[in-house]
């Protein structure tokens, strides 16, 4: 039956893999994966030996359209992605909606994505949250933050390593230095750790000590008058 898995994949501890992950991975007849070579290492862990081919950002919006006649044909096709639940903020979107436009199932598993443990380790607010994933680099940047420092509700970024400090100095500057800020890395890996405070506190803590790994930033909304 023509199919698509959207399969997400352990963020840094194997042990978060499900047993339907693994399963899916293994009856499906291929594997699309946004790193062949990392999502390697994960498939050989597994034992798994279906087929993969490369999927990323720089290649899904010309091969779209020839995986969904592919899958059309009949074949299952399963989603991966380095870390994470694909799609968010990662490749996975445009097919999956190139699938549903074109009337095949779509089934996305539970499971791992950072953004979720993060916010919850914050201790802000969780009932109500914007997941913003990565700022702009450069255009639409401060555009961006003058909008987000009227949002009440508790904010979640991405970030990289090397550009955490100036994120950081943009909350300080946009947001107030008083705001609450929660900064979440290496999730589920060996150096976790989670450092709250004020934005200018967490500047402060990653200026003295730069950072390394995947990092999770959640903000705290503008307090209610």
């Amino acid at each position: 039956m023509s199919k698509l898995f959207i399969v997400p994949t352990p963020i840094g501890n194997l042990k978060d893999m499900t047993f339907r992950a693994v399963e899916v991975l293994k009856e499906v007849d291929l594997i699309l994966a946004e790193d062949t070579r990392t999502s390697g290492k994960l498939l050989k862990h597994f034992e798994i030996a279906t087929p993969s081919q490369s999927h990323h950002m720089h290649n899904e919006h010309k091969t779209v359209e020839h995986l969904v006649q592919k899958i059309k044909s009949g074949i299952t096709v399963a989603l991966i992605s380095d870390a994470g639940t694909p799609a968010i903020s990662d490749p996975g979107f445009l097919l999956a909606r190139a699938c549903i436009e074109h009337h095949i199932e779509v089934d996305c598993l539970p499971g791992a994505t950072a953004f979720v443990p993060a916010l919850v380790n914050s201790g802000l607010p969780n009932d109500k949250f914007v997941f913003e994933g990565f700022l702009p680099v450069k255009k639409g940047r401060q555009t961006r933050l003058l909008i987000l420092a009227e949002e009440t509700r508790t904010i979640i970024f991405y970030e990289s390593p090397h550009k955490l400090i100036k994120t950081l100095t943009h909350f300080c500057e946009y947001f107030g230095e008083d705001r609450p800020v929660s900064v979440s890395r290496e999730l589920s890996k060996l150096y976790e750790e989670t450092i709250r405070g004020t934005a200018k506190e967490v500047l402060e803590h990653y200026t003295a000590k730069p950072p390394k790994g995947e990092i999770v930033i959640v903000v705290g909304g503008k307090p209610k008058e």
